[in-house]
């Protein structure tokens, strides 16, 4: 799977003009004290709103990502093509949860859609990086991070900024988007995915790390376990994506995520 088609895939260097705005947004104003009062908004989940998981993946169909260079399909289309990718890559049965956090790790996006949420599309797509700490030049269109206040704030501009040596990622403090709330939103709800999958979900976005390498520092011995993990998610993620006529039926393959979903979910109707 490391190539298909000779396609490029996170190319942002042709023709991305819509995608270098989404960033020049998203790295102007996710700072630290944007980041703190999201997490104040949402993660009381004390919004009175409930639907089903399949639901939220159905919702997901509304939303094209502005970040994504790869493909301009909806992402239901994204969701089933990862999962299928997850199941070829690891088919057998021990492993039916990597092919659930495949088809919903990006359920998080629906902080976007227009009649729910209706939040702007820098503050839920796109890389994530920590926050409260200098920021790598590894982070794509990392020159628009000139424009973010904490850059020239004390306490977050140098290497380790509020954090140390191998604090891990766990208690970092990520800029806010997808993976967090995607993330939350299972814990609260008490899943029963493994750590592993909890992870992946966490952090499939943290690209400047498990591609590039970078905060390395900042990692303990957890994360460089999890490394592979997110590397064989990557695969999933990123290969299945294209925009030509998928070989897949959506609704042939809805039922096997159904039925994972019933497993690893001990309530139908989640809180959001």
């Amino acid at each position: 799977m490391d190539d298909i088609n000779n396609k490029k895939f996170r190319d942002y260097d042709d023709n991305m003009t819509n995608v270098a705005k989404f960033y020049l947004l998203n790295h102007t104003h996710q700072t630290f004290d944007f980041v703190t009062k999201m997490k104040r908004k949402y993660l009381d989940f004390n919004k009175g709103i409930k639907f089903s998981l399949l639901k939220a993946i159905e919702l997901l169909d509304d939303i094209i990502d502005d970040s994504d260079p790869d493909t301009k399909l909806p992402q239901i289309y994204h969701a089933v093509q990862a999962g299928e990718a997850a199941r070829k890559m690891f088919p057998e049965e021990k492993y039916h949860w990597f092919h659930l956090v495949a088809f919903l790790h990006d359920i998080g996006k629906i902080l976007a859609h227009p009649e729910l949420f209706n939040e702007p599309q820098w503050a839920v797509v796109g890389d994530t990086f920590p926050v409260g700490c200098e920021f790598s030049d590894k982070i794509v269109f990392h020159e628009y991070f000139k424009y973010n206040d904490d850059i020239n704030n004390e306490k977050y501009n140098t290497k380790y900024g509020i954090y140390r040596e191998g604090i891990g990622f766990d208690n970092v403090i990520f800029s806010w988007g997808h993976d967090e709330y995607a993330y939350q939103v299972l814990k609260h709800n008490k899943c029963t995915l493994p750590d592993e999958g909890l992870y992946i979900i966490r952090y499939h976005s943290f690209y400047p790390h498990h591609k590039e390498h970078a905060y390395s520092h900042l990692a303990s011995e957890y994360d460089n376990n999890m490394l592979e993990w997110l590397n064989n998610f990557q695969k999933c993620d990123l290969y299945s994506k294209t925009d030509d006529q998928i070989n897949i039926n959506i609704n042939e393959c809805l039922p096997y995520y159904t039925n994972l979903i019933n497993k690893y979910f001990p309530n139908v109707e989640l809180e959001w």
